[in-house]
């Protein structure tokens, strides 16, 4: 039994999916006490820099193509050209609700009538589009569409509320075909475990790489919101996650100054404290994740992972004993450089 039981866990190698991330710097803490999130005030935060395994649904099943199909008269069709997206959610067939690949290939499976009307999302509004199925074999029919309906990979988390709210990445999960941000439907934390750092190189952004196990005993929280300033919901496990955490302030833009800081992450299976420089502030910046620019100064996290590396995003910057951001980008051409999110940005999803 309990083999079978094992066999049922999906165990997965995880290679680095999630936009590029960075990391901070913090300023050393001496003292470090165990604290409890009823003892956190409104106006403190328990810092992050531990890593997580996530998995996400679509709400919908998402567009990321079309092709030619074959048809019984050995003629190549493409029923769904011009017709759907790539970044289009089918969310029913014949007025059927579809919420996943799987519901919308029985869907298919089920077609007997020479035309189909899907439903769609895009770009928030609801369209319904018909469209004659091709006939591949007799009575069996395809759409022509390439599809998902989840994604999963690694980050980091930057922060814990008194509310057991959480913030992580700094950045949204985008598709990685389409680049579009991905429409939630449900989503989990897990536990995960770095096994390897691939270094990055000039032109070459590094990663890494995790075993997480998806199971219900790894599940450490939720994911309720997918915003292009990260992701956000409710950790449940906090004792697994957040342990002898010292909890700091949530720092203002204007606070924030050019020079020496820390980026709390996780390279070697600990939690650590990487010194940085923030080397400029942009108070206007343009895109929400990228108002902090940071130069990774450390030698030794320089020389295990080159400096910012896929896996770091989340990772929170830490300046005069207050959290300023998280890490989010990484320079390509440069690794050891990279963007941040400032973290009243974060703080706006927990509100």
């Amino acid at each position: 039994m309990r083999r079978k039981r094992y066999r049922r866990f999906l165990v997965v190698l995880l290679l680095l999916t999630i936009t590029v991330g960075s990391g901070l710097l913090i300023e050393e803490r001496k003292e470090e006490a165990e604290v409890s999130v009823e003892s956190i005030s409104d106006d403190l935060l328990i810092p992050g820099g531990m890593p997580v395994g996530i998995y996400m649904e679509t709400d919908g099943v998402m567009v990321l193509g079309t092709e030619k199909v074959k048809a019984l008269n050995g003629k190549k069709y493409e029923p769904a050209d011009r017709l759907v997206k790539a970044g289009d959610y089918i969310v029913a067939v014949d007025n059927e609700k579809v919420q996943n690949k799987k519901e919308l290939m029985e869907k298919v499976e089920e077609l007997t009538e020479e035309e189909v009307v899907l439903k769609l999302r895009r770009e928030g509004e609801i369209l319904n589009v018909k469209m004659e199925p091709v006939e591949c074999e007799k009575g069996e029919y395809k759409l022509g569409i390439w599809v998902r309906d989840n994604t999963q990979g690694l980050g980091t988390l930057t922060f814990l509320t008194k509310n057991s709210e959480y913030g992580a990445l700094g950045h949204g999960i985008h598709d990685v075909d389409t680049g579009k941000l991905l429409n939630l439907s449900k989503g989990r934390l897990y536990k995960t475990s770095i096994q390897n750092i691939k270094k990055g190189k000039d032109g070459t952004p590094g990663g890494m790489e995790g075993i997480i196990v998806y199971n219900n005993y790894n599940v450490v929280g939720t994911i309720e919101k997918n915003t292009e300033a990260g992701i956000y919901g409710k950790m449940e496990k906090l004792d697994e996650v957040f342990e002898n955490q010292t909890p700091l302030k949530a720092a203002s833009k204007e606070e924030i100054q050019k020079g020496d800081a820390v980026i709390r992450c996780s390279v070697d299976g600990s939690v650590k404290e990487y010194k940085i420089r923030v080397t400029k502030i942009d108070m206007g910046e343009k895109e929400v994740n990228k108002g902090i620019e940071i130069e990774v100064t450390d030698e030794e996290l320089l020389k295990k992972t080159g400096g910012i590396v896929q896996g770091m995003s989340g990772s929170p910057i830490i300046q005069n004993n207050k959290i300023i951001g998280a890490v989010t980008h990484v320079f390509v051409q440069d690794s050891a450089k990279g963007y941040g999110i400032f973290i009243e940005n974060m703080l706006k999803n927990c509100e």
